[in-house]
């Protein structure tokens, strides 16, 4: 190359720079940086919103008036193919049987169930023909039809869905007459019992003749309409008759909450510890983005949890199906109108977008209120807040929570202990464990909570409402 063309060539790059880059600029320079930021944080709107009762011994009892069980549970099935059994220990869902023991006898009482295909539309039972057959719905949905209040013959008056059962006065009484109608609102499948077959088994076996001799006491005690033993009262008298004498009866075994936890230990190598704290400290850091975790997981286990979690622990009174597949105005109404006092629903993001094409489908502008300085839907005035806690079932069908809460109202409260040692936030406790032989600092960081349903009613829950949005 020539003394000119390396000149040239000299030139060309001074032009191109004339003054220190970013890049190097970058090596002198204090970087603006933010705190470790995490994705999968939310509202945790239950958390917040649900009233805090400190269980100082960690077990709360929660004492009710005597009620007398009626097992108005659900069923289980096992399935093989297109063959569908009902699990015979969850017989004991049905109100006669609730209690029982026999497990043989179960097993054999399970094998005399017949499986029955239906269609959208089919009638099952007819008003007024005699109760001849318990029916078990193992899939699908159907309605009860009877006379409204205002005489429309074809009023709505309950939706049952998978694992309920109607027909079973047919057990006791040889007369019973059907006071409903029973239409399949989609296709599905029943499992049925003739009357006879139990017949059969009632007389060959003593225990089973005990079961419902008790089962008739049980149900000649005095009740008021909520299944509770009955309370003696006197009104609208005149003179001096005689006044009854009563008592408040109360559950012998009442339920206990023992207070669950969430744990994890933290683990910071001191090298990290020591050289790079500043200028933010690293283990403050760590700390923060692991309690996070640990309250999504706590939110998380409140709803979901078999032993307390608020799906599993709602009474199956308070659970109604919606009466097309998405939730509308109507459902929530029905759902509203169940107790008193509503404080809030709770539902899947997904599930208050297909309620809100509802109400746009009817002309609809539901309310807001403001709860905390955020603009959130309402129905009646009751706030409808978003939890993705809730789960959506092979990616169709989701439930929608509404609940009255606080002690004060018997309503769902939140349980935890504070004034743990090394207590960091209420009922979360950060405990250091040391440091390992591989030089890393441990801590235990523990989480105590759980929830309890007061009486029944302060729950109630929507099912099988269709998230997916329909096609056009």
């Amino acid at each position: 190359m020539s003394v000119d063309a390396g000149i040239d060539a000299t030139s060309d790059s001074a032009a191109q720079q004339s003054a220190l880059n970013t890049a190097a600029a970058k090596n002198l320079a204090t970087t603006t940086k933010t705190p470790p930021q995490m994705q999968g944080i939310t509202s945790r709107w239950l958390l917040k919103m649900l009233p805090w009762v400190e269980v100082s011994g960690g077990t709360y009892r929660v004492n009710r008036r005597l009620s007398y069980a009626t097992g108005r549970g659900r069923l289980s099935f096992a399935q093989t193919g297109a063959e569908t059994r009902i699990v015979p220990p969850s017989l004991v869902e049905l109100p006669l049987l609730r209690g029982f023991e026999d497990e043989s006898l179960l097993v054999e009482l399970a094998s005399r169930f017949s499986q029955r295909d239906f269609e959208q539309g089919e009638v099952i039972a007819e008003y007024g023909e005699v109760v001849d057959h318990v029916m078990v719905l193992a899939h699908g949905k159907v309605n009860k039809i009877g006379t409204g209040k205002f005489g429309d013959s074809a009023a709505v008056l309950g939706v049952l869905a998978n694992g309920d059962h109607f027909g079973d006065e047919a057990l006791l009484r040889g007369d019973a007459l059907w006071e409903y109608t029973v239409k399949a609102a989609t296709a599905g499948t029943l499992l049925t019992l003739p009357r006879q077959a139990f017949a059969d088994l009632l007389g060959r076996s003593p225990e089973l003749r005990a079961q419902v001799e008790a089962f008739t006491a049980a149900g000649a005690a005095s009740q008021d309409s909520h299944g509770q033993a009955a309370i003696e009262l006197a009104a609208g008298h005149d003179g001096e008759p005689e006044l009854p004498g009563t008592f408040v009866d109360y559950e012998l075994a009442p339920r206990e909450y023992d207070l669950s936890v969430a744990q994890t230990v933290l683990q910071v190598h001191t090298r990290v510890a020591d050289l790079y704290n500043k200028p933010m400290n690293q283990i403050e850091q760590q700390l923060k983005l692991t309690i996070e975790a640990l309250r999504e997981r706590q939110e998380h286990e409140m709803i979901n949890n078999r032993e307390f979690g608020l799906l599993h622990n709602a009474d199956h009174d308070q659970r109604i199906q919606t009466h097309g597949g998405p939730p509308t105005p109507d459902d929530l109404d029905e759902l509203l109108s169940r107790r008193r006092g509503n404080k809030f629903f709770l539902a899947h993001p997904r599930a208050i977008a297909a309620f809100g094409r509802e109400c746009n489908r009817r002309g609809l502008y539901p309310e807001s209120v403001d709860i905390e300085g955020n603009r959130i839907p309402a129905w009646r005035g009751v706030p409808i807040l978003p939890c993705n806690k809730i789960p959506i079932n092979g990616g169709h069908t989701s439930s929608i929570l509404v609940m009255r809460t606080g002690e004060s109202d018997q309503g769902v409260v939140g349980l935890h202990q504070t004034g743990l040692p090394d207590e960091y936030e209420p009922s979360l406790s950060v405990r250091f464990m040391g440091i390992n032989e591989r030089a890393v600092i441990q801590y235990l960081v523990s989480a105590y909570y759980s929830c309890a349903v007061l009486i029944p009613d302060a729950l109630g829950v929507l099912e099988n409402v269709e998230v997916a949005r329909p096609r056009d």
